[in-house]
């Protein structure tokens, strides 16, 4: 029988929602989960613009700014760390306010550090302005962490990792689609507030396309208490360590990327954004399809191979650092955009995966199980892309010492390729090597799933 459509109170708000009854799913769930999904997507896209805006804004600074290659990174690396901190609060504040609610006022709060650049970016602004404005952008980080956990709750589990793929992935297109804008201006002899300009408007557009078309899950309501549970759990922390050579990887890269064209191979501005926007956009375009793979084989098996390649990847990257190879130096480095984009896609799809299966060792079925998983699961992603976050910040101080140290960026793909390293080793031994825990036989649905095998996931 075909479950009644969910009601709803004022404000937009749905009050039954069970997406992984069929039924539901077919006649009215996916219908309202897609519309929603992609006008998170469109919010988030503009989130991880303004987040990114000072990656682009630095090529447009010349010596007239009087700023040095180190400046540059640290400025970037303020606007990364800010954007990685405010994930926390953004997290939870889709159970506070509601997840239309929230992606509106998340929206609106873009046009304080844009409008805000908008008045300072010119010469003679003195350096830690431009540092305050930048910690400002930093807030843009924040709409994926809300946006992701609002859509967690919105698809069944067989659906997460597309699902969750497709909006992160969108999302991340907001980099270079504001790295090929600023392209075009610096083309057209254009400034920064040409860029800021045309932001500013779009913003206000998504912040009503949200108001017009999104819902709020009444379902989703505050729990402080999964936090604290979802922080007490080991999974949380691990996952975030691999998310930071995923995701870290991809955000710092992104910031970094034009600045070691310039600085390391000694490109123009121009000559930078016409290679600095390729890679972001493949990797970002490849996360659904990281997570399709992961809903197919499993999370940790395509994270783990991934892995491979991003280290490999990262080797050659430190010979074509060395022998000064521009286009060596370019195709590598898109291909490890490409490799942290589907990594992006894979490891997120392992969230839900993880705690449902905990669900399920600890006795729970049906109803309580999917419940228990996607609370623990959501609270985690916030914590989780937080953390992943953090490794922009790490990449961009890495890039700035390297170059402060020996001129060039060879110091800090070393490092990386070390990371990568331990994070292979970390998800073969936790997650493919053995089971971690079992099933109780009461739990079991067949003989085969008596075991909990996180390769799954």
């Amino acid at each position: 029988m075909t479950p009644p459509a969910p009601t709803r109170r004022s404000g937009r708000w749905i009050e039954r929602w069970d997406p992984e009854d069929e039924g539901f799913w077919k006649s009215t769930g996916e219908r309202i989960a897609r519309r929603n999904l992609w006008f998170s997507v469109l919010s988030e896209h503009i989130g991880f613009s303004v987040w990114t805006l000072w990656s682009v804004l630095v090529l447009f600074m010349g010596p007239e700014y009087g700023l040095t290659p180190a400046d540059k990174f640290l400025l970037t690396s303020v606007v990364t760390l800010v954007g990685a901190v405010v994930r926390v609060p953004y997290t939870f504040a889709v159970a506070v306010f509601g997840g239309r609610n929230w992606t509106i006022v998340s929206a609106g709060l873009l046009l304080v550090p844009t409008t805000a650049a908008f008045v300072v970016m010119e010469p003679g602004t003195s350096y830690s302005t431009f540092l305050l404005v930048g910690l400002l952008a930093g807030i843009g980080g924040g709409n994926f962490a809300s946006s992701m956990t609002n859509i967690n709750a919105f698809f069944p589990l067989r659906k997460k990792g597309w699902a969750l793929g497709l909006n992160a992935g969108g999302g991340n297109i907001g980099v270079p689609v504001i790295q090929l804008i600023a392209l075009a201006i610096i083309g057209a002899s254009g400034g920064p507030r040409v860029l800021l300009g045309i932001y500013i408007p779009l913003i206000v557009v998504a912040a009503v396309l949200a108001a017009l078309f999104m819902d709020n899950l009444a379902s989703v309501k505050n729990d402080t208490g999964a936090a604290k549970d979802a922080a007490r759990d080991a999974h949380t922390w691990i996952m975030a360590f691999l998310y930071i050579g995923t995701f870290g990887s991809f955000i710092g890269y992104s910031f970094a990327f034009g600045q070691v064209l310039t600085n390391g191979f000694g490109r123009t501005p121009l000559q930078a954004a016409y290679l600095t926007f390729i890679g972001p956009l493949l990797g970002s375009l490849i996360r659904p399809l990281g997570g399709w793979l992961a809903d197919r084989y499993g999370g940790a098996r395509i994270t783990l191979w991934n892995y491979v390649g991003m280290a490999a990847a990262t080797a050659v990257l430190v010979v074509a650092s060395m022998q000064k190879s521009l286009p060596l130096f370019v195709s590598v480095f898109v291909v490890l955009f490409v490799l942290s984009g589907l990594g992006n896609g894979s490891t997120f799809k392992m969230i839900p995966g993880i705690f449902q299966a905990k669900a399920l060792a600890k006795g729970l079925e049906g109803e309580a199980a999917v419940a228990h998983g996607r609370r623990l699961s959501g609270a985690s992603m916030g914590l989780i892309g937080a953390v992943g976050a953090l490794g922009g910040v790490g990449i961009n101080l890495a890039f700035r010492q390297s170059f402060l140290s020996y001129g060039s960026g060879t110091g800090a793909f070393v490092a990386f390729l070390a990371y990568y390293g331990v994070c292979f080793a970390v998800t073969w031994a936790v997650y493919l090597r053995r089971p971690v825990g079992r099933i109780p036989a009461t739990a079991a649905t067949s003989p085969e799933k008596a075991e909990l095998n996180y390769a799954e996931v």
